[in-house]
């Protein structure tokens, strides 16, 4: 029987990339909840696992050569399991290419520029003091709104990003994209992406991933958190 995997978690976009592919891989884990807004992420014991307290991170017991290990960044995991399992990472391998490539796609782009679209539409106004700065939500809103452009196009052309075959790609895309109401985004000249949004939404594994924890998913805007989550933590 195929050992659990840890997977350390809080129920954030990032988090839900990988809670997600583990339950599309049906394989078997266990939750351990690093509450990035009391500072979690910042013992000692997390950053053993990743140490550059971000989550999300696993551990898995069985891995190469059956001896444990410990992996951090979304993007890696992703790719690891996918090559621990065989499973959507691309039947070819110009098709692994093009999924590998959608990979990088979110993890340098789409996700650092809309979260930073999160930041300062929706939490630096509400800083202490406040951070209403139009610039920085102007450029941030606009870069999300590109790159959604760009994911509209690609889409346009294949049933999913990176072909017309399921992948890790799209695993990494969706949490991020599902939230384009809160980064001010609108899906009127977009019908591809959101015909993939419903697409991939409608997956049970999906639904079953981002449900993990949901009822932790709560917005806490106390002058302490913000500390936490906003850098003021070394």
């Amino acid at each position: 029987m195929t050992a659990a995997i840890e997977l350390y978690y809080w129920p954030t976009p990032n988090g839900w990339k990988i809670s997600i592919a583990l339950e599309e891989m049906g394989l078997p884990y266990t939750v351990n909840l690093v509450n990035i807004s009391a500072g979690e992420q910042f013992t000692p014991e997390f950053l053993k696992i990743a140490p550059n307290n971000r989550m999300p991170a696993i551990v898995d017991p069985e891995g190469p050569d059956g001896a444990p290990i410990s992996i951090f960044e979304s993007g890696a995991i992703l790719q690891y399991l996918a090559r621990k399992t065989g499973q959507f990472c691309g039947p070819t391998q110009r098709d692994r290419i093009a999924v590998d490539q959608w990979l990088m796609w979110q993890m340098g782009g789409l996700g650092p520029m809309a979260g930073q679209a999160h930041h300062f539409l929706k939490y630096a106004p509400d800083l202490d003091p406040p951070q209403d700065l139009p610039y920085a939500k102007d450029r941030y809103r606009n870069e999300t709104g590109r790159l959604y452009g760009v994911l509209d196009r690609q889409l346009a052309k294949s049933e999913y990003v990176a072909g017309d075959f399921y992948s890790i790609a799209d695993m990494a895309i969706w949490p991020w994209a599902s939230m384009w109401e809160g980064q001010q985004q609108t899906l009127d000249d977009k019908p591809h992406m959101k015909r993939w949004l419903d697409l991939v939404g409608g997956r049970a594994a999906v639904q079953k991933g981002r449900a993990v924890a949901a009822d932790k998913r709560v917005e806490t805007k106390t002058r302490e958190t913000q500390e936490i989550l906003f850098g003021k933590k070394p």
